[in-house]
């Protein structure tokens, strides 16, 4: 009731309205106001005549208090007041009009009652030098601004698309909670998204690399206010190394060289080579990443100039944690469970494989957990899966590590083997073997035989394996996140001797597979390394050595093929089978994997071979050219006590008459 007393509260002479009462109409009461104030003369084409203010101060005084008061009041319609307005012919729209006539005294169907201010000089003009434009534009827009104030109201997509569609699923999707029939179809839904922004991606990747030609002409645009590029002489670069470079500009200059290479036919300076331009990229390299010359030169030649830089950038980054389930104690959705309940956000590695976990945070130690301790999972690199994987052991089969430490790879077999067969793990270092005993214990391997010889002689110590695994030892250069001090400690010696053992090696692990096996006859070669020396360089060379061998697909779904040529060498072309693995690409440690099938040797007839010598050499010259025991004697001699010397055991005393014999050779 205050509202509507304050609405409609008459003058302080007048008395208060009963509520009760019917009131006269709106207008009739504001034209009955009007003629008791001024009667002016009613004249049609006539317009009213200026009232003097000074004859009505306090009807201007009430008018403007009144109007403040409708303007703060806001009308509650009810259903009593809509039946009288819509009797009088007014429209339920236009109630708030109504109010304010009734406030201010006058109608707005005649312009005979309204007041007129000094201002009305200016609407006195001529009507033809009115902008009549601007007058129709001012009553189009009016419209318009309903029409937006109705569209507010209205969705923002009032036709839908395919992705609204999509969308709309999608939200509905993720509202409803996860069950186990809905899971299949919402990872279903989750791939295709994938699939679809890897897709977008690929075009974005198109559309820049179109796109690039461009840029760079803009950039060389942009050269004239910036400082030009100065590639640095063999000089400069020589003093430049006798004090620290700053990093900004080291920064820049890496930034330009990769520009430049890009497209040197354009962008190059006059009278400079392509190869001063990749001599300062590398110095800049080794001196910004920390890496020796010669490493920094061996990896950048691996890749392109702009992947390279993505390379050694990568390699500043670590690698995510990961672990493997031991499926011989648990499942990996119930491993999942039992640590996100810890407090662990992890999630699967990807569907290459089915036992590993990604770890992105977690409030305990991963390592120290009770799941840990009693053998749940190991903490193990995704790219120490991937030999596993490509071995593919069968169970009751007989499977060799050769280098087996700390016995990641060795537990993941004995899982996949389910206990059966026989593992035998190998270690040339004796003093590892107690971290492989200590995992093969805490995960449950039963099938698994830890001993220590040297690869090399594992053929002589046993053979007739079905399935052999060798995890080569290496430079580490696939590792350089893990371990930087591989950049500095590397050498190209250390390289010719790496490779040496790894061919030694290889060739032993052939000898130990048996070509007989029914199931198997399968040797799995990887490194941790990325460079040419110790991976493809040492396949071709088995290759080579063994005819009985034969490269296999790894089955791995992903990965880059292995190097068929590089830098003037060219290898079997079914080096092309292995597969390499990047930190800049596959976010996991640099690693290379291929697999072997050993085969039975092919026989020879022994009528072919004799025919075969006989056009080559006379029977009489091969009469002559034989072996004689009595006069390589000392030499035999000599050689073993040779190897006795190495082995460490205490060689014999060299006899009197041996000793005289030499004496008397040398005499003649």
């Amino acid at each position: 009731m205050g509202g509507r007393r304050a609405k409609y509260k008459q003058a302080p002479p007048a008395p208060l309205r009963n509520p009760d009462e019917a009131r006269p109409s709106t207008k009739k009461l504001g034209k009955r106001k009007a003629n008791v104030d001024h009667e002016p003369e009613a004249t049609i084409n006539s317009r009213p005549t200026k009232k003097a203010k000074a004859d009505e101060p306090p009807a201007s005084k009430k008018r403007t208090k009144d109007s403040e008061k409708v303007s703060k009041i806001k009308p509650t319609p009810t259903k009593e007041k809509s039946k009288p307005l819509s009797e009088e012919g007014e429209s339920d729209g236009w109630e708030v009009a109504s109010d304010l006539e009734d406030v201010d005294g006058f109608a707005v169907d005649s312009l005979d009652d309204l007041d007129m201010d000094e201002d009305d000089d200016l609407l006195r003009g001529v009507p033809e030098e009115l902008d009549l434009g601007s007058d129709d534009e001012e009553v189009e827009l009016l419209p318009q601004k309903g029409r937006k104030s109705k569209q507010a109201e209205r969705p923002t997509k009032i036709i839908p698309t395919a992705s609204d569609e999509d969308s709309d699923e999608d939200s509905e999707d993720e509202d409803e909670p996860v069950t186990a029939k809905n899971i299949e179809f919402r990872s279903r839904a989750l791939d295709e998204k994938a699939a679809r922004e890897a897709e977008l991606d690929i075009e974005e990747m198109q559309n820049a690399a179109l796109e690039g030609s461009d840029e760079e002409i803009d950039m060389e645009g942009e050269g004239e206010d910036a400082e030009a590029f100065h590639l640095p002489t063999a000089e400069e670069r020589a003093e430049e190394k006798n004090h620290v470079a700053d990093v900004h500009v080291v920064q820049r200059r890496m930034r330009e060289c990769v520009r430049i290479l890009g497209n040197f036919r354009k962008l190059g300076a006059k009278g400079r080579l392509r190869s001063e331009y990749v001599e300062q990229l590398v110095s800049d390299v080794a001196s910004y990443y920390g890496y020796n010359d010669f490493l920094a030169e061996k990896l950048f030649q691996l890749f392109p100039v702009s992947e390279a830089i993505e390379f050694f950038e990568a390699n500043e980054v670590s690698r995510p944690v990961t672990i493997r389930t031991n499926t011989l104690k648990t499942r990996r959705r119930d491993l999942a469970q039992a640590l996100i309940n810890r407090g662990v956000n992890l999630e699967p590695i990807g569907k290459w494989t089915n036992v590993g976990l990604q770890v992105f945070e977690s409030s305990v130690p991963i390592g120290a957990t009770p799941e840990y301790l009693s053998g749940h999972y190991m903490l193990q690199a995704a790219s120490s899966f991937l030999p596993v994987i490509a071995l593919k052991p069968q169970p009751n089969e007989r499977v060799l590590d050769m280098a087996s430490a700390p016995g990641g790879k060795t537990t993941h077999i004995a899982a996949l083997l389910q206990n059966t067969g026989i593992v035998f793990a190998n270690d040339a270092n004796k003093a590892r073997t107690k971290s492989l005993t200590a995992n093969v214990h805490r995960l449950g391997c039963k099938n698994v035989v830890v001993c220590s010889y040297d690869g090399r002689e594992f053929p002589k110590v046993m053979g007739g394996f079905d399935r052999v695994l060798l995890d080569a030892p290496c430079s580490g250069t696939g590792v350089i996140s893990k371990d930087s001090s591989v950049k500095v400690n590397k050498s190209e010696r250390d390289f010719h001797l790496l490779s040496h053992l790894q061919k030694q090696l290889i060739l032993c692990a052939i000898d130990s597979v048996s070509p007989d096996s029914k199931t198997g006859g399968f040797l799995v070669y990887s490194t941790c390394s990325v460079t040419v020396d110790e991976n493809e360089a040492v396949v071709d060379y088995a290759l080579r050595k063994r005819p009985n061998v034969k490269l296999v697909d790894t089955g791995l779904g992903f990965g880059r093929d292995g190097f068929t040529k590089y830098r003037g060498k060219t290898f079997h072309p079914s080096v092309k089978l292995t597969k390499r693995f990047y930190p800049h690409v596959h976010n996991m440690d640099g690693f290379y994997v291929a697999k072997f099938k050993v085969e039975r040797r092919a026989k020879i007839k022994a009528g072919t071979q004799e025919a075969e010598m006989s056009n080559v050499v006379d029977a009489d010259e091969q009469q002559d050219v034989g072996f004689n025991s009595d006069e390589d004697k000392a030499f035999i001699e000599e050689g073993k006590r040779v190897q006795m010397k190495a082995k460490g055991l205490r060689v014999p005393r060299r006899r009197q008459s041996d000793i005289a014999g030499k004496v008397v050779k040398a005499a003649a």
